[in-house]
């Protein structure tokens, strides 16, 4: 990693991007990606997608997704408390005492999540927060006042956290899923020029919007790309701290590498290619089983139009969904490698079939 390279990586995950208002992080994603590719392209809902080497007949994307999980306002009461709805699969029992940033056109507007002190609590019925007890304090006094800042219904808001480190292994913050994805889909193509390698096919650097609410920004691009092969990166479960059940969730560690996934959308030519490739370069990496799809836009893209071979490349993460997504360094790394390595070894003529 380069100290610019560094530098976007905090400036990249430090700012707000939820689902439906990726902008400003796709611009972010696209100042630092521009001088690494030849061209770009961005669809009418957001999604950025960087190309080398314009008009092969091969067609290979790279693809991580762009949004963060967030909030709506859904409600303001007359005494200017806000009531929210989810943006995605936030997750309603770390949300009190967090601080927020609400998104208007005015600007970001600070407020916190509000919760009743535990000396009035009924402590022998607590339960956990339900999403529609949630309220959001911006000290305001009244509904009108609330709306004088430029607050209404449907504002987005977002947890504040930003990027940390710990014990000088560990990235720590909010949004590390996907936004890890996109640093580490951007180095690949950072690598590819500083390297001066010329691939034999086109490729597409794909950062999806709208993920988390269905794979939708993968969907529509995946229909506009018709790619020939297309490989996915995305977070999973580190399974090794309290309250993870291995034999239901698997048994996969932060600093043990790459996961790469079975299951039906996973193309298992293209998966076992990626294997021989790990194992050629000495890339430790864990394998991973799922049901019936991956959870990732591996899905959208496998299942696109006449079918897309697809695989996915995963990095492990510990505490998703919270403001605390923590990942390890090394495995960062390996996803760039492994990424590198397996794009340096298409030939760009690759036919996945099972049957020919």
């Amino acid at each position: 990693m380069t100290e610019q390279s560094k530098a976007f990586l905090y400036e990249y995950l430090n700012n707000a991007s939820p689902t439906g208002f990726e902008s400003s992080g796709q611009q972010i994603w696209l100042n630092y990606l521009k001088p690494y590719i030849d061209e770009y392209l961005v669809d009418t809902y957001g999604t950025a997608v960087g190309i080398v080497g314009p008009g092969k007949d091969y067609k290979v994307v790279i693809e991580a997704h762009s949004d963060e999980i967030s909030w709506f306002v859904n409600y303001i009461s007359d005494d200017g408390y806000l009531y929210v709805r989810r943006n995605g699969g936030s997750d309603a029992l770390i949300a009190p005492s967090m601080r927020v940033n609400l998104h208007t056109k005015k600007g970001t507007v600070q407020g916190v999540f509000g919760w009743p002190a535990i000396h009035v609590r009924d402590l022998a019925k607590d339960t956990a927060p339900q999403v529609k007890e949630l309220f959001i304090d911006v000290g305001a006094a009244t509904k009108a006042e609330v709306e004088e800042m430029g607050i209404h219904v449907g504002t987005v808001c977002t947890f504040v956290d930003g990027l940390t480190e710990m014990n000088n292994r560990y990235y720590v913050g909010r949004a590390l899923d996907n936004r890890m994805g996109g640093f580490m889909i951007a180095e690949v193509a950072r690598l590819l020029k500083e390297n001066n390698v010329e691939l034999p096919f086109t490729l597409y650097i794909v950062n999806a919007v709208q993920e988390e609410i269905g794979l939708r920004g993968a969907e529509m691009i995946a229909r506009r790309l018709k790619p020939d092969l297309a490989i996915c990166t995305d977070v999973t479960h580190d399974t090794q701290s309290p309250k993870y059940d291995k034999k239901e969730q698997g048994d996969l560690k932060c600093g043990d590498g790459p996961v790469l996934c079975y299951g039906p959308a996973v193309q298992n030519n293209v998966l076992d290619f990626m294997i021989d490739v790990a194992q050629q370069k000495e890339i430790k990496f864990q394998r991973q089983a799922v049901s019936r799809s991956t959870g990732t836009d591996t899905d959208a893209f496998a299942y696109a139009a006449e079918g897309v071979a697809s695989a996915l490349i995963s990095l492990p993460l510990k505490y998703m969904h919270t403001t605390v997504e923590t990942v390890h360094k090394d495995d960062v790394d390996n996803v760039i490698k492994l990424m590198y390595e397996v794009l340096l070894s298409l030939k760009g003529n690759e036919d996945f079939r099972y049957i020919k």
